[in-house]
């Protein structure tokens, strides 16, 4: 089956003033936990997938999983390459039937990053796939994005607009104070920059480094004009704990599908609550 882009599931979501979750899968297990919950809450899902992850799980699996579960689900799914950063490598993934895609060029200077987001944008509506770019760096860590504090730079809503305007990119990721990871307080988001670039920019506004961020910080944001969450490290924590506390209480186990189900369930209550907070249930 042809995988579908994520353009008319985030135009929906931004005039219903909801917002799309976008849960980082990284095998078959939490792939399942992610497209079952969604289904079951009848929220549209993006199924998104790190470099690393794609390097571990192959494109080819991948793609073939959101086919599959695009058969068993009755909600919009999508599979969408997250934060990376090899122009040849995205350009490959969406030839092997990839629709949605993320070029993160954010580290470059201003000018190199619309010429490389440009490019990929370009190829990708050749091939019915839709584009997000990131404009401005968050703190954190993500796969091998390593951005310190001092490098940290928000997005400028001026920017914004000129960025879109040349790449002619689908959706745009906005660094308002968020970061990868975890926090070591309680993160201060810049709402009114979110407000100026909703007022000067017109497609979908994408969030990232949700995870650990107070449940009325992101629904805020989400009334500002987010319609796409990305959720990675809050579904890492209890899926890993889940694991480790079964093997303290059963170290003579050694079938997967013994300790990989409390994993799961543990997993299930975070994209239960997460979906809730983009208030994505019961869109379809």
């Amino acid at each position: 089956m042809k995988l579908r882009n994520t353009k008319q599931m985030l135009l929906t979501a931004q005039k219903g003033h909801y917002a799309v979750p976008a849960f980082n899968i990284h095998n078959l297990e939490t792939f399942q936990v992610v497209t079952d919950t969604c289904n079951e809450l009848h929220s549209p899902v993006i199924i998104a997938a790190t470099p690393s992850t794609v390097a571990y799980a192959d494109k080819d699996y991948l793609i073939s999983l959101t086919a599959a579960a695009m058969e068993k689900v009755d909600i919009p799914i999508s599979f969408h390459l997250d934060h990376h950063e090899d122009s040849n490598d995205i350009k490959r993934t969406i030839a092997a039937g990839c629709r949605s895609v993320m070029i993160d060029a954010s580290r470059l200077p201003f000018s190199d990053n619309i010429a490389k987001v440009k490019d990929i944008v370009a190829f990708a509506h050749i091939c019915g796939a839709t584009v997000e770019a990131e404009l401005g760096k968050l703190v954190g860590i993500e796969d091998d994005l390593i951005v310190s504090e001092e490098n940290n730079v928000y997005t400028n809503p001026d920017d914004a607009v000129k960025f879109v305007e040349a790449t002619r990119v689908d959706s745009l990721a906005v660094a308002i104070g968020t970061a990868h990871g975890l926090y070591k307080g309680i993160p201060r988001l810049d709402f009114d920059r979110l407000k100026k670039i909703r007022e000067k920019v017109s497609i979908p506004l994408v969030l990232h480094g949700a995870s650990d961020v107070p449940d009325e910080l992101v629904s805020k944001a989400i009334s500002l004009g987010i319609c796409k969450v990305n959720i990675a490290t809050d579904l890492k924590i209890p899926f890993s704990n889940a694991v480790k506390t079964f093997f303290a209480h059963n170290p003579q186990v050694n079938d997967p599908r013994k300790y990989l189900t409390p994993a799961k369930e543990a997993m299930k209550k975070v994209v239960q609550q997460k979906i809730k907070i983009c208030n994505s249930m019961n869109r379809y």
